[in-house]
């Protein structure tokens, strides 16, 4: 198991609202570790096993959930 750390910049979040779906949807992935939102610098911070799941499926978590992801 590899356990990757990646940063994204996440534009269109705005409020606790916004943090929460992105939470949500990134955690319901498998193979997700942890996941940060830094509201403030619109950032992103997800730690994952590699071996489950690609930082691709996170962006389109992301992404789905309504907010673009750089």
């Amino acid at each position: 198991m590899a356990v990757e750390t990646k940063t994204l910049d996440v534009k269109g979040m705005s409020c606790g609202h916004c943090v929460n779906a992105v939470e949500s949807s990134v955690n319901e992935l498998d193979g997700i570790e942890t996941v940060n939102v830094d509201l403030s610098a619109n950032k992103v911070t997800v730690s994952f096993d590699d071996s489950k799941v690609q930082l691709e499926k996170v962006k389109e978590a992301i992404e789905e959930a309504g907010y673009d992801v750089a």
